[in-house]
């Protein structure tokens, strides 16, 4: 067995610990590849890349007086 479908099976059998990663699972057993756009991948990446590295958000920080 090649070390690319090693690597697939290892993370079909084990949960991923990103939960925007098995959302994406969910969703992608529903929507066929036929359907979807050009983005999807990039789209998935950059949100699981939120998920998994701690960033600053463009607005900044709030005061607590704002909230």
């Amino acid at each position: 067995m090649s070390e690319d479908i090693r690597h697939i099976l290892d993370r079909l059998r084990t949960p991923p610990g990103n939960p925007v990663a098995r959302a994406r699972r969910i969703v992608e057993a529903y929507v066929p590849e036929d359907r979807r756009g050009p983005g999807w991948d990039r789209h998935w990446r950059e949100l699981e890349a939120y998920i998994e590295l701690p960033g600053r958000w463009i607005g900044g920080e709030k005061a607590e007086d704002d909230v």
